[in-house]
């Protein structure tokens, strides 16, 4: 069994290039977002949810991204409305958001 029952990665990385980047979509107030609301629900520690953040991981493109262990499920999403919907149906009730889903 896992420490957390799903550990979130949020890309919050700001590229100094000028090339696409998970910031410049706003993901860092988006992390900010999901990481109150898991803490209002109760749903934090171990045995819980994780919030982290984290640097690229490279799929800028596609961004903002985010990846849930352990099942290594890859989402992108573009406001609070998509993440409210990754964890009431994933991390709440187990249940993959196809549509907001990532090839992984």
């Amino acid at each position: 069994m896992s420490y957390y029952r799903h550990h979130v990665f949020v890309s919050t990385n700001q590229r100094e290039d000028g090339r696409q980047c998970c910031a410049e979509c706003g993901s860092p107030a988006l992390r900010d977002h999901l990481k109150r609301r898991t803490k209002e629900l109760d749903i934090t520690g171990p045995g819980g949810v994780r919030i982290n953040t984290a640097g690229c991981l490279d799929r800028c493109a596609e961004g903002p991204v985010l990846v849930v262990y352990p099942e290594a499920v890859w989402y992108t999403y573009v406001d609070q409305e998509d993440l409210e919907e990754i964890l009431t149906e994933h991390l709440v009730n187990g249940r993959i958001v196809e549509r907001l889903r990532l090839p992984g």
